[in-house]
This record gives C-alpha cells, structure tokens and sequence, in this order.
C-alpha cells in the first residue's frame, strides 16, 4: 500500500494495518500504536506505524504473546 497518505485518519490506518476501526480505537486508548490529535480527531504518521509493526513482527515487546504449541508441549513434560 505504498500509495497511503503520510498522515492517516483512523479509517485510513484501520484499513492500511488490515484491523477495524474499533480495535485502532482499542490500541490508542491502551497507548498500544503511536497516535496523535489533531483537534478532536486521532491521526496517525504512516512512518511510525510502519517502524511500531517493524518491531512487533521482529521479536519487539508484544510480538508472540503464546509460545508456539511445539514449545508449549515440551515445555509442559
């Protein structure tokens, strides 16, 4: 999606980190995704999303809340 906007309203990042609107709502108000306001509206900076999925796809704070069941199972013996 390389043609997004630099700066997102919440229906345009929803769509551009594949979520619905109501868990962007979710992320923001648990400070879980940099956001900001703009008047009364929440933005958000496409550079910021792409470097916050960067690190919670590369083994950042949050990125595998489970263990895969492999290591679960032999954990568990």
């Amino acid at each position: 999606m390389s043609d997004s906007p630099e700066v997102m309203n919440i229906r345009q990042a929803s769509e551009y980190l594949g979520v619905s609107p109501d868990t962007l709502y979710k992320y923001v108000s648990e400070d879980r995704i940099p956001a900001f306001k703009l008047g009364n509206r929440w933005k958000f900076k496409k550079a910021l999303l792409d470097r916050w999925m960067e690190s919670k796809s590369s083994g950042g704070e949050g990125a595998l809340k489970k263990k895969p069941r492999a290591i679960r199972a032999t954990a568990v013996r």
